[in-house]
């Protein structure tokens, strides 16, 4: 193919792509959610972290490095290659049947990743949801982003009731339309960052089911567990517009444990500020796992994952972002590989559970095998 019906094709096939999106929305898919407006937009512009009609990081941040643009990274992923991007073969995975309370018992301390930057988790008896995809895809439509092989061990059928929803921002790979709404008659309460409770009352959740707020908020609902909001380096948007919700991690806290998950963040100062804030961490789930020179402030390395482990001295750490999906162009065990090599001499540990193996705080034994090692 020379040069020419190359440029041209790519620029057919990005016409076709932009003119179905937008279709998309003017039909009204619902999954593209809804902007804020009225009594909610004018809480979102009183924020201090909303500046010029956008949400802003706590420092300059750039989405894309100086040399790139959204077109040339879909060109990019139009006619290049990359080696072992995805895995030939289903990865190994745990399940559980978490609505019994003879595998979860009630008065267990417990952590399971579920992919990506899914994680079910049971504190102080209660239980939370954090980005959960029980999907094939993660983005507009099917045929994009898909899902690991062997990837998709839970649907939302199979989650109990859930007494908080936690979503970090509003991209594909963390909100996921089918996925809330299916999760709506068990959720008892929604906690999002400021803009995306607009979406779930667009998808049909009550204004008394969700709680949306700014970096720094806690919320106490007098269950024993604390949840606060935490910056994170990123950016937001379903569609064509940019920053008008936000994005966020969070610190979970009950009276025995301190956990803390970023959300989408690539490395900077906030992790110091956190740090000073809270105190040591039992844990730590870090983005680390789509990492790309053509995106490097807004996503960390696992390098620097495991550096801002080090800064938030912490017990143990999960890598996150990581192992469901193939949005960076590197091979799909990359992240694995390096997070463990440099973390070999750090002052934590580096859980790396298999999607669905349980994390325990009852002070057992656990061992955590490298699973993606010998797999293609």
């Amino acid at each position: 193919m020379n040069f020419n019906t190359r440029t041209m094709l790519t620029f057919f096939i990005i016409g076709v792509l932009v003119l179905t999106l937008a279709s998309c929305a003017v039909l009204g898919g619902k999954k593209f959610g809804k902007n804020p407006s009225g009594e909610e937009l004018a809480r979102i512009e009183s924020s201090p972290n909303y500046k010029d009609g956008e949400f802003k990081n706590t420092v300059p941040t750039q989405t894309l490095a100086e040399d790139q643009s959204t077109l040339k990274i879909i060109i990019k992923g139009l006619f290049s290659h990359t080696d072992n991007l995805r895995p030939e073969e289903p990865l190994p995975t745990v399940r559980l049947d978490l609505k019994d309370q003879t595998v979860i018992p009630a008065d267990k301390d417990v952590v399971i990743w579920l992919g990506h930057s899914g994680f079910f988790i049971q504190l102080n008896g209660k239980r939370i949801l954090i980005d959960p995809v029980f999907n094939d895809h993660g983005a507009p439509f099917s045929f994009f982003n898909k899902i690991f092989p062997g990837t998709d061990i839970y649907t939302a059928a199979d989650m109990p009731e859930i007494d908080y929803l936690l979503i970090s921002h509003d991209h594909w790979d963390h909100l996921d339309y089918k996925t809330v709404t299916e999760l709506l008659p068990k959720v008892k309460k929604v906690i999002c960052p400021l803009g995306i409770g607009a979406d779930f009352k667009y998808w049909g959740y009550p204004d008394k089911k969700i709680y949306e707020e700014d970096w720094g908020t806690s919320l106490d609902f007098g269950d024993g567990i604390n949840i606060t909001f935490i910056p994170a380096r990123h950016y937001s948007g379903r569609l064509f517009s940019k920053n008008k919700t936000l994005w966020t991690g969070y610190v979970l806290e009950s009276p025995k444990i301190r956990m803390l998950f970023s959300g989408d963040s690539g490395f900077g100062p906030h992790f110091k500020e956190i740090a000073g804030k809270f105190g040591k961490f039992d844990l730590v789930a870090l983005d680390g796992g789509q990492y790309d020179s053509r995106w490097p402030l807004i996503h960390m390395t696992p390098e620097e994952a495991v550096k801002a482990a080090e800064i938030l001295d912490t017990h143990n750490m999960l890598l996150a972002h990581v192992g469901r999906f193939a949005i960076a162009a590197h091979s799909w065990k990359d992240p694995f590989l390096r997070a463990v090599k440099a973390a070999k001499s750090a002052p934590f540990k580096l859980l790396t559970p298999e999607i669905g193996q349980p994390i325990w705080f009852d002070g057992r034994k656990q061992n955590f095998t490298h699973w993606w090692e010998g797999l293609k």
